[in-house]
C-alpha cells in the first residue's frame, strides 16, 4: 500500500515540500532570535550608541529592557528544548 499511497499523494508533493521549507526557515529564525551571543552583541552595540550620543538615556533604558527580556526568554527557550535540537 506504500507505493499506492505515494502515487495518490503525488499531487500534494509541492505542498509538502513547501511546508518543509517553511519549517526550516522558522527553525533558523528561532535559532537566530534566541541566540544569547547575538543578544549580548546587541546589548554591547546599544551601549556604544549611548556612549557615542546616538541615543539618549531614556531610549537606552527602553531598548536595554527589551533586550534583557529577550535574553531571559532565550534562556528559558533553550532550557525547554530537547537536547540536540
Amino acid at each position: 500500500m506504500g507505493l499506492l499511497s505515494e502515487v495518490l499523494l503525488l499531487p500534494a508533493a509541492p505542498v509538502r515540500g513547501s511546508m518543509w521549507v517553511i519549517r526550516r526557515v522558522l527553525a533558523e529564525a528561532e535559532r537566530v532570535y534566541y541566540d544569547p551571543a547575538a543578544i549580548r552583541g546587541a546589548l554591547a552595540r546599544l551601549e556604544q550608541k549611548l556612549e557615542a550620543g546616538e541615543i539618549d538615556a531614556d531610549e537606552f533604558d527602553r531598548l536595554e529592557d527589551e533586550l534583557l527580556d529577550r535574553l531571559e526568554q532565550a534562556q528559558a527557550y533553550l532550557m525547554q528544548r530537547p537536547f540536540g535540537e
